[in-house]
C-alpha cells in the first residue's frame, strides 16, 4: 500500500492529510476522524492495521486547530463538531473525490461521524469509539482533571510533539466543554436517521464517559448495531486494547463489506 503524508488547502486553511491507497479498489475508503485532543500522529499505526487487514483505502486528516493543519485563533463554539460535519468532512470528500466511505470516529470524531450520517450523508458504516451524544457529569470531571494534569504534568510537552500550537489545542478543547453555554450540547435527534449498520466500542473504565452514551446511539439508530464494552480500558480502546479492537473492527468490516 501506498501512504502519503500531504495537505490540502480547503477555504484559505491547510489540513494536515495522510492517504494509504487500497489495495481492493472497489472497497468504500475508511476515513478517520480524531478525538478532542487527536490529530493524524496521534492515530499511530492503527489505521495502517485497518487498511492492511481489510485492503480498503484510508483517509486519516487533522482537523483545523489539531496536529499540523493550520492553528485556530478564533474560539470554539458549541456547534464546533457540527461545522465538521456538515461543513469541513463534505468539502474534503469532495475535494479527494471520494463518494463511498466508511468513517471511523474516536470520541468527538465519533460525534462528528454520527452528525454527518444522521445529517443524511451516505455511509456504509459507521466504526465508533466512546461516542458522545450529549454531556455527563463524568466528562465534564475528566476534562477537569485533564485542565489539572495539563498545569501540573509534562502532559504540554507530550501534546507538543502532536501539535502545531498545544496550547491553543488543549485550551480550546478544555475551555468549550467546560462553557456553560456547552452543557445543553445534544445530538440525539440525528440518531434516527442513521440507517447504516454501527459497530459501538468503549472501555469499561472510560474516563470521559458512561455506557450510557453507546446504549443510547444503539437504541435510536434505524440500522443494526454491535455494542462492545471493553474491560480494562478507559476512553481510547484502540490504543489501551489495541489487538483486541482490531479484531472486533476487521470482523465487522469483513461482514459489511462482503
Amino acid at each position: 500500500m501506498t501512504d502519503t503524508l500531504t495537505e490540502i488547502n480547503l477555504s484559505g486553511r491547510l489540513l494536515e492529510l495522510r492517504l494509504i491507497d487500497p489495495s481492493e479498489k472497489r472497497l468504500p475508503t475508511l476515513v478517520f476522524l480524531h478525538e478532542g485532543l487527536g490529530s493524524v500522529s496521534l492515530w499511530r499505526e492503527f489505521p495502517d492495521r485497518v487498511a492492511a487487514a481489510t485492503g480498503a483505502g484510508a483517509v486519516i486528516y487533522s482537523r483545523h486547530g489539531h496536529g499540523q493543519s493550520s492553528t485556530l485563533e478564533e474560539k470554539r463554539q458549541p456547534d464546533y463538531m457540527h461545522r465538521e460535519a456538515l461543513d469541513v468532512l463534505p468539502a474534503l470528500l469532495r475535494k479527494l473525490g471520494i463518494q463511498k466511505t466508511i468513517l471511523f470516529g474516536h470520541s468527538d470524531g465519533a460525534s462528528i461521524a454520527l452528525i454527518y450520517a444522521g445529517a443524511g450523508h451516505p455511509v456504509a458504516g459507521l466504526v465508533l469509539e466512546a461516542p458522545h451524544v450529549f454531556v455527563e457529569e463524568i466528562s465534564l470531571r475528566g476534562i477537569a482533571q485533564a485542565g489539572l494534569n495539563y498545569r501540573t504534568t509534562d502532559l504540554p510537552h507530550k501534546l507538543a510533539r502532536h501539535h502545531r500550537d498545544a496550547d491553543k489545542t488543549f485550551w480550546g478543547w478544555h475551555d468549550i466543554w467546560t462553557s456553560p453555554s456547552f452543557r445543553d450540547w445534544n445530538i440525539e435527534s440525528y440518531l434516527p436517521s442513521i440507517t447504516c449498520a454501527t459497530l459501538l466500542i468503549q472501555g469499561e473504565q472510560d474516563e470521559y464517559g458512561s455506557i450510557a452514551q453507546i446504549d443510547a446511539v444503539a437504541a435510536a439508530v434505524e440500522g443494526t448495531t454491535s455494542k462492545h464494552l471493553l474491560p480494562n480500558c478507559g476512553h481510547t480502546p484502540h490504543r489501551e486494547q489495541a489487538d483486541l479492537t482490531l479484531k472486533l473492527v476487521t470482523s465487522f468490516l469483513a461482514g459489511l463489506l462482503s
